[in-house]
Order: C-alpha cells, then structure tokens, then sequence
C-alpha cells in the first residue's frame, strides 16, 4: 500500500468517530430519539460513502491493511474517552463484550454466506 493510501486509510478512518464525538450527541439533545435515527442515517451513511461507496474510496481495503467502520469507531470514540481522563479500567469489560459480539457475529455470518 502506498503512503498516500494509507494515508486516505487514516483519514477515513478517523473521519467517523470524529463525526460520532462531535454531532451525535447533539442531534440526540436536539430531536430526542428522532435525532438518533437521523444521525445514524446522516453520519453513518455520508461517512460510509466517502470511505467505501465512491469510485475512489477514502478506506482502501488491501491484503496488508484492513479497517472496518464500526471498528475505527469504536477505537476513535475509546482514545478520545480515554483522553478526556475516563476510566479505562471500566471499559475492559466492554471491549471485551464487544469482542465476543463480534466473534459471535462472524460465526453466525458464515453460516449464512
């Protein structure tokens, strides 16, 4: 992978959880449940076509790099929690739920796919 791929791979990936930190939360406060809905529809599409649904996708997904959405946005949203001075020692056994949902996940997938 080139740099400037890796480098679009980077920017993609912190784009959404960027997006998730800064205006989720306010659209929620706003609108209630409705601003919820609309920013799952509104961020999580706008972002989803930048990094994947465009002829030339920020996220480029090679042999030797592999980013997931959800999993660039758990990260991102875990370091800047993380660097507002939270506990991180109570988010182990999230991460770890996570995980294990995520495992869960990929095994029922692959009975269907």
């Amino acid at each position: 992978m080139s740099f400037s791929l890796g480098f679009a791979t980077l920017l993609g990936s912190f784009l959404f959880p960027f997006f998730i930190r800064i205006a989720w939360g306010k659209m929620v406060d706003a609108w209630g449940p409705a601003g919820g809905l609309v920013a799952a529809t509104l961020i999580t599409g706008t972002i989803w076509t930048l990094n994947h649904g465009i002829s030339t996708p920020m996220i480029t997904q090679s042999g030797t790099i592999w980013v997931d959405m959800g999993l660039a946005a758990g990260v991102g949203c875990w370091v800047a929690t993380a660097q507002l001075g939270f506990n991180k020692q109570k988010s182990l056994k999230n991460i770890f739920t996570a995980i294990i949902g995520g495992i869960f996940g990929a095994g029922i997938l692959t009975l269907f796919l």
